[in-house]
C-alpha cells in the first residue's frame, strides 16, 4: 500500500471511529492497527461528556416534627437596566480565545527548562507562537491569529488538550 493510500485509509477509519463514537455515545476509544513491524497506527478519538448539572440537594425530613410554614417569598427588586451585558465565564466564547486544533499535549515552552513562549502580559503579533500541541510525537506550533496581548494562559504545561479546548485568549 502507498504512504498517500494508507493515509487516506487511516483517514477514513478514524472518521470512522469518530462516527462510532458519536453514535454510541461514548467518551472514549482507541484502537491500534499493525501495518508491519515497524508500521502501525494507534488512535485515540475522545470527547468530553456533556455537562452534568449539580447534584440535587438532599433535605432530611423527619416524618414525626410538624410541617414548618413555608417562609413568604422576598419581594423580587427592581429591575436595573444593564449598561454592559454580562460577561460569559466560559473562555471558549471570548472573540479572542485560541482553541486547540487537535488532540494532544499542551507545551507552552519549546523544551524543557526554556523559557515559556508565552506570559500573561505579552504582546504578540500575528503568527508568533503561542505554544506546543504535541499529537502523536509531532510538536504542532500553535500561532496567534492576530497581533494583541495574551490576557489568560488557560492550561498548564503538560496538560491534556482536546480538540476545542481553550488555550490562550489575545486580546
Amino acid at each position: 500500500m502507498t504512504k498517500t493510500t494508507q493515509h487516506e485509509s487511516d483517514v477514513s477509519f478514524i472518521q470512522a471511529l469518530a462516527e462510532l463514537l458519536r453514535e454510541n455515545d461514548l467518551t472514549e476509544l482507541q484502537v491500534k492497527r499493525d501495518y508491519g513491524e515497524n508500521d502501525s497506527l494507534n488512535v485515540r478519538v475522545s470527547r468530553q461528556p456533556p455537562d452534568m448539572t449539580a447534584p440535587a440537594q438532599q433535605v432530611a425530613v423527619n416524618p414525626t416534627a410538624p410541617a414548618a410554614p413555608a417562609p413568604a417569598a422576598a419581594p423580587a427588586p427592581d429591575p436595573v437596566p444593564a449598561t454592559e451585558p454580562a460577561a460569559d465565564p466560559d473562555p471558549a466564547n471570548h472573540p479572542g480565545a485560541v482553541t486547540s486544533p487537535m488532540v494532544g499535549t499542551a507545551y507552552l515552552q519549546p523544551e524543557p527548562g526554556a523559557p515559556a513562549f508565552i506570559a500573561i502580559g505579552s504582546t504578540v503579533s500575528e503568527g508568533d507562537t503561542l505554544l506546543i500541541v504535541e499529537a502523536m510525537k509531532t510538536m504542532n506550533h500553535i500561532p496567534a491569529p492576530a497581533s494583541g496581548t495574551v490576557t489568560r494562559i488557560l492550561v498548564t504545561d503538560g496538560d491534556p488538550v482536546e480538540f476545542g479546548t481553550p488555550l490562550v485568549v489575545v486580546e
